[in-house]
């Protein structure tokens, strides 16, 4: 149900663009020409647009005809006011949503309240129709939206207390305090917080504030590489590795390293060196309490 779901938004999607984009071309989407008439048509609505001297006859000769040229015309006179409209939600909304998306389904809205409004009931059409605008363009976000609006009205209720709880305590407040708030026990307080968040989605290619810079950042750019070493980390470990090995001779360090990085025994290195394993053990006892007592001698240093 979800893939077919979100098979069907794009191709949504693309019928609001083209409806939007034929909705602004207004009159010249109306004006087709006849190739039997040779352009009569277009000529004519020309000269019967340039009738009009208001919108107020517009108006009365499109309820009484209902002319879609008519309801072009009106559509092109109100169009600003649905981009308005949408230019205001689009300023609450993520940065994945689209002007045009909003501009298209305001469209749909407009035509609308265009065919249902009454001219007697003495209501400027730009208040009626602001409503009808507004709710399209809701509505249509609420089809995109792959939140059901229960989870969706749980995660208000939190919120709301949240925000209640915190200006009254000025802290954070606690789970027993939204639970006592919330009206319900601490579990189910839990549970509604669980479920309340499943409405947290990032998009990793959203654009990341950068204050520091013109450079464009998306956010999965600044994700952490958990896989990577950390260079800072590595050059300290190689910078206190040659601080604290540098007295040693060569036959010391390869004592260190045989034993440490390679695992070997020291019967295995007495038999690299040509030594003895007591020999080995010897050296390697040296050369410990030699660096334990340059490390306690440079701890601080080294730990700055």
């Amino acid at each position: 149900m979800s893939g077919a779901k979100e098979g069907k938004k794009p191709a949504r999607r693309v019928a609001l663009r083209r409806a939007g984009a034929a909705s602004r071309e207004g009159a010249a989407a109306a004006a087709v020409v006849n190739p039997q008439t040779g352009g009569e048509n277009t000529v004519a609505s020309a000269q019967k647009r340039k009738e009009y001297t208001n919108i107020e006859d517009v108006w009365k000769d499109f309820k009484k005809s209902g002319d879609k040229e008519l309801r072009n015309v009106l559509i092109e006179k109100y169009l600003p006011l649905v981009r308005y409209i949408a230019e205001r939600l689009l300023s609450k909304l993520p940065q994945n949503i689209e002007l045009d998306d909003l501009t298209s389904a305001g469209i749909f809205g407009l035509m609308d309240a265009i065919e249902g409004f009454d001219l007697t009931r003495g209501v400027k059409f730009e208040t009626y129709c602001t409503t009808r605008i507004r709710g399209a363009i809701l509505d249509e976000l609420r089809s995109l939206d792959w939140v059901p609006r229960i989870v969706r009205n749980k995660a208000n209720r939190v919120e709301a207390a949240w925000k209640g709880l915190e200006m009254e305590f000025g802290r954070v407040p606690t789970d027993s305090e939204m639970a006592e708030r919330l009206l319900m026990s601490l579990p189910e307080y839990e549970e509604l917080l669980r479920e309340a968040s499943a409405i947290t989605i990032v998009s990793l290619t959203d654009k990341a504030s950068d204050d520091h810079g013109s450079k464009t950042l998306r956010k999965i750019d600044l994700l952490e590489n958990k896989k990577q070493l950390d260079p800072e980390d590595e050059l300290k470990k190689k910078e206190i590795t040659e601080f604290i090995t540098k007295g040693l001779n060569r036959k010391e360090r390869l004592i260190m390293i045989l034993y440490y990085y390679e695992d070997l025994t020291m019967r295995e290195i007495g038999a690299t060196l040509n030594l003895s394993e007591s020999r080995v053990c010897q050296l390697h006892s040296r050369i410990i309490f030699r660096l334990r007592n340059q490390l306690k001698r440079y701890q601080t240093e080294l730990l700055s």
